[in-house]
């Protein structure tokens, strides 16, 4: 009878051994999945700080050669007439519309960076935790193997408390409480 109990046991140990298991493997490919989000969102916001970067030359080469047009202008004492006056005045408003859309543009593009820096560092967070949950599964599973093998019970139970550690970094996880 008390080899029955004992082989119980051990089939019940075996049995959370394995659903420990799936839930590491289960694990295991959220921390994967939030750490490759991570990398990503880290290549995004490069590419929009480098374009915000590109406009921001781009509207200082436009402010420079507005100021050189209106320090000409009041050079001119604006009595000069003619087509080269009026190509002037087209080329200083053109040069100030594209100074506005730039700036513009420019508060676009660091909206959007902001955007992946914040969903970068969610993803860093949520892959974190997957890997602290992970690590209890783990320390669990060990412990059930050390338990069948030293026929300890107190290991399995052990082990079976530490999935507790599992569940709260998988909700954090996933929620993200802190």
């Amino acid at each position: 009878m008390s080899e029955q109990k004992q082989e119980q046991w051990v089939t019940w140990l075996a049995l959370t051994t394995a659903a420990m298991a799936v839930f590491a493997a289960v694990t295991t490919l959220y921390v994967g999945k939030y750490s490759a989000k991570a990398i990503l969102f880290q290549g995004q916001e490069t590419n929009q700080w480098g374009y915000y970067q590109a406009k921001s030359i781009k509207g200082y080469l436009y402010e420079t050669q507005l100021e050189r047009l209106d320090l000409e202008r009041l050079g001119d004492g604006q009595k000069t007439r003619g087509e080269a006056s009026e190509k002037r005045e087209k080329t200083i408003t053109h040069y100030k519309e594209t100074i506005q859309r730039y700036d513009k543009e420019k508060a676009e593009i660091k909206g959007k960076a902001d955007d992946f820096a914040k969903q970068k560092v969610v993803a860093q967070d949520k892959a974190g935790n997957f890997g602290y949950a992970l690590i209890f599964l783990q320390a669990a599973i060990m412990l059930s193997s050390v338990a069948v093998i030293t026929k300890k019970k107190p290991l399995w139970y052990f082990g079976l408390a530490m999935v507790s550690g599992w569940v709260f970094f998988f909700l954090d996880a996933v929620f993200l409480f802190h």
